[in-house]
C-alpha cells in the first residue's frame, strides 16, 4: 500500500474480495441504470417542452391531458432515477465505504500494534520527526480517501455509461446539416461530439491546475490542523503541570503561533475555493445554455428538426457535458482524496520501513545489538554493551563490558539522574535502538516491565490485572487474591466494572494505587524476569516495603532489576535487604557488585571516581 493505486486496489484483492467486488458490481449496475434514465429524462423533457409549445395548436385535440402526461412521465422518471437508482446506489456506496474503511483501519491497527512494537519504533529514528499525527492519518485521512475514491470510481463509470447511452441516442436522432453534407445524416451528432470534445478538455485542464493548488493547500492545512491538535492534546496530558507552573500564558502563545499557520492556510484555501466555484458556475451556464443548444440550432433554423427534437438533442448534449465534466465538478474532492492518500501512503511506507528495526535504525545511527536466549539456569547475561544516541558519529554514553544476573537475584540500579539507568533497562528489553552488544535472555522466562508512569486503558478491573493476557485465563478468585495481596482489596467487588461511580479506573486510582495494581499483575503472572523502572516512586516508605515484600513472598524465583530514586536499596521490616547486588552506573560505566551483608546500610564500598575512570579507560574498546 505504498503507492496510490496499490493503496486503492488492496481491498479488492484481499481476503474480502467477494464482499468488495459484490458491492462494486451492484453499484456499477445502478450507475448504468442511472445513466440510462438520464436519456429517458431528456426525451421526457423534450415531450414536455413540445406539449407546452403546441398547447394551443389546432392539431392538439387534448392539450391539457398531453401536458399533464408529459409532466407526470418526467416526474416519475425523476423519482425512479433519484430515489430508485441513485438513492439505492448511495446506500450501497456508503456501505462499501464503511466496509473498506473498516478493512483499512484493521490493517493499520494490526500493523501498529504488532509484536514488533511498530507503534513505538515509528516515534523514533528518522520517521519520528517526519511522521506527524498518526491518529489523523488512520482515522480522518482513511475515511476521506475511501469515500473520495468510491465517488471517483462511480464518476468514471457514470461518464462511460453516459457517453455510451447518450452518444447512442444522439446518433439515432442525428440529421444532416447544410454545409456539412459530407457527414450525411450524422452531421448534428458530429457537431455535438465536437462541441463536447472542445469545451470539456480545455476546462478540465484549468480545473486540474486549480486542483493541484488545492491539493497542496489541503496537505498544508492538514499538517497545520494536526499540529494544533497535538498541542491541545499535550496540554491536556500536562494540564496539572501547566497549572502548577502558571504556564497558561506560555501555552496561549504556543496556540496562537500554531493557529496563525492554520488561519493563513485557510485564507488561501478560501480564495482558491471561491475562484473555483465562480469558474464552475460560469462553466455550467455556458454548457447548459450555449454549448448544449448550439449544435442543433442550425438544423432547427433550417426546419430540419422539430422543436421537440431540438430540445431533446440539447438536453442530451447537456447531459453528456455534465457527465463528462464530472472531473471538473469534483476536482476539490479529488484534491482532498490525493492529499489523504499521500498521508496514508507515508504512514504505510513508515510502517513497512520499521518491520526490520535493526536495519531501520542503522540508517540514522549505530544499531548492532545481538539478542539471543540461553538456558534459564544461567540467568541474564550482557556482554560488550554500548549505548549511544542517534547519529552515525555518536559516542557511547554507557558501557557494560560484562553483566550477569543470576536466576532469583535482585539487583538495585544506582546512579545519578541522567546517567543512563533507564536506557540500560530499555536496551535489555529491546526498546533502546542505538548501540551495540550481546544480550542473552533466559529461555522460556516471561518478562515484565513496570515504569513510573502507568496509564490505564478503559477496560474492566479484572482485565487490567490480567494484562497482557486475556481475562479468561484466570479465575476471579485468583485475581481477587492478587488485588488483596497488593493492597487493593477494597476494589475486589468491582472486578467486572470498567468504572467506579462513573469514572474510569485511570481517574479513580491514584499514582500509588496504579503502582500497586502492577504488583497485583506481578503476583498473578509470577514472571521470571522483572524490571522496575521507578515503579515505586509514588509510594511512601511503608508502601514501598510492602511492594517489595509482596513480590518477595509470592515470586521466589524472580530475577529483579530495579531503578529507584533512593541512594541505598530498601530493607524489609526485619532489617534484611531485599536486594542481593548493586549495579552502579557512573562515568559512563555500568559495574555490578554483590552487597556485603556485614557492612551497615549506606557503607557499601564503591570504587572512587578516579578508580572508575581508570577502569573505564582500560576496558573500553576504541571505535573502528
Amino acid at each position: 500500500m505504498r503507492s496510490f493505486w496499490g493503496l486503492l486496489r488492496a481491498y479488492w484483492f484481499s481476503e474480502s474480495w467477494k464482499e468488495a467486488w459484490g458491492f462494486t458490481l451492484v453499484i456499477a449496475v445502478l450507475t448504468g441504470l442511472s445513466s440510462k434514465a438520464s436519456v429517458w429524462m431528456a426525451e421526457a423533457s423534450g415531450e414536455l417542452i413540445n406539449s407546452i409549445a403546441f398547447f394551443h395548436s389546432d392539431d392538439n385535440i387534448t392539450p391539457l391531458r398531453t401536458l399533464l402526461m408529459a409532466a407526470g412521465t418526467l416526474v416519475l422518471l425523476v423519482i425512479l432515477k433519484d430515489a430508485g437508482f441513485t438513492g439505492i446506489r448511495h446506500l450501497f456506496s456508503t456501505t462499501l465505504h464503511r466496509k473498506w474503511r473498516a478493512w483499512l483501519d484493521k490493517r493499520f491497527n494490526d500493523a501498529l500494534l504488532d509484536a514488533n512494537h511498530t507503534h513505538y519504533h515509528l516515534q523514533n529514528g528518522d520517521a519520528g520527526a517526519a511522521l506527524d499525527n498518526v491518529d489523523q492519518r488512520v482515522q480522518e485521512a482513511v475515511k476521506g480517501m475511501t469515500g473520495g475514491a468510491i465517488g471517483l470510481a462511480m464518476g468514471v463509470v457514470g461518464v462511460l455509461m453516459s457517453v455510451f447511452f447518450v452518444g447512442q441516442k444522439l446518433i439515432e436522432t442525428s440529421t444532416s446539416i447544410p454545409g456539412l453534407d459530407v457527414l450525411g445524416e450524422y452531421g448534428s451528432a458530429t457537431l455535438a461530439f465536437c462541441a463536447v470534445l472542445l469545451y470539456v478538455p480545455v476546462n478540465t485542464w484549468i480545473a486540474l491546475k486549480l486542483g493541484g493548488l488545492l491539493e497542496r493547500l489541503t496537505i498544508r492545512m492538514q499538517q497545520a490542523e494536526g499540529s494544533y491538535r497535538g498541542a491541545l492534546n499535550t496540554l491536556l496530558r500536562r494540564s496539572f503541570h501547566v497549572a502548577a507552573a502558571g504556564g497558561e500564558g506560555v501555552q496561549k502563545d504556543i496556540h496562537r503561533r500554531i493557529y496563525r499557520d492554520i488561519d493563513g492556510t485557510w485564507g488561501s484555501l478560501n480564495w482558491v475555493h471561491a475562484g473555483y466555484m465562480s469558474f464552475e458556475l460560469i462553466y455550467n451556464f455556458i454548457a447548459a445554455r450555449i454549448v448544449a443548444y448550439g449544435p442543433g440550432l442550425l438544423p432547427y433554423v433550417n426546419q430540419q428538426v422539430s422543436l421537440k427534437s431540438y430540445v431533446t438533442g440539447a438536453e442530451l448534449i447537456n447531459s453528456m457535458i455534465q457527465q463528462c465534466s464530472w472531473f471538473i465538478h469534483v476536482m476539490p474532492a479529488i484534491a482532498t482524496l490525493k492529499a489523504n492518500s499521500r498521508r496514508i501512503m507515508d504512514l504505510a511506507e513508515a510502517i513497512e520501513n520499521v518491520q526490520a528495526p535493526t536495519d531501520y535504525y542503522r540508517r540514522t545511527g549505530r544499531s548492532e545489538f545481538l539478542r539471543t536466549h540461553q538456558d534459564a539456569a544461567f540467568g541474564l547475561t550482557i556482554r560488550n554493551l554500548e549505548l549511544t544516541h542517534q547519529g552515525m558519529d555518536a559516542q557511547p554514553f554507557l558501557s557494560a563490558p560484562f553483566l550477569n544476573f543470576r536466576r532469583g537475584e535482585w539487583t538495585f540500579v544506582s546512579g545519578e539522574s541522567g546517567c543512563g539507568k533507564t536506557s540500560l533497562i530499555k536496551a535489555i528489553n529491546g526498546l533502546w535502538p542505538y548501540g551495540a552488544g550481546s544480550i542473552a535472555l533466559p529461555e522460556g522466562v516471561s518478562t515484565f516491565y513496570a515504569s513510573q508512569d502507568i496509564r490505564l486503558p478503559p477496560i474492566t478491573l479484572k482485565r487490567l490485572v490480567c494484562l497482557p493476557d486475556p481475562p479468561d485465563g484466570f479465575r476471579d478468585a485468583q485475581v481477587a487474591a492478587a488485588l488483596h495481596d497488593a493492597g487493593l482489596g477494597n476494589f475486589i467487588s468491582y472486578l467486572d466494572e470498567e468504572a467506579r461511580d462513573g469514572q474510569l479506573w485511570d481517574m479513580v486510582l491514584s499514582g500509588g494505587q496504579r503502582q500497586k495494581l502492577f504488583v497485583a499483575r506481578i503476583l498473578l503472572h509470577k514472571p521470571g524476569l522483572l524490571f522496575l523502572d521507578e515503579a515505586t516512586a509514588a509510594l511512601d516508605g511503608p508502601s514501598k516495603i510492602a511492594f517489595h515484600q509482596a513480590i518477595k513472598d509470592h515470586c521466589p524465583n524472580v530475577t529483579v532489576i530495579s531503578v529507584m530514586h533512593e541512594a541505598v536499596p530498601p530493607r524489609s521490616l526485619s532489617g534484611e535487604s531485599f536486594y542481593d547486588s548493586i549495579l552502579s552506573v557512573a562515568d559512563g560505566l555500568a559495574s555490578k557488585r554483590q552487597i556485603d551483608p556485614i557492612l551497615p546500610e549506606g557503607a557499601i564500598p564503591f570504587p572512587s571516581k578516579r578508580q572508575r575512570r581508570r577502569r573505564l579507560e582500560s576496558i573500553r574498546v576504541p571505535a573502528e
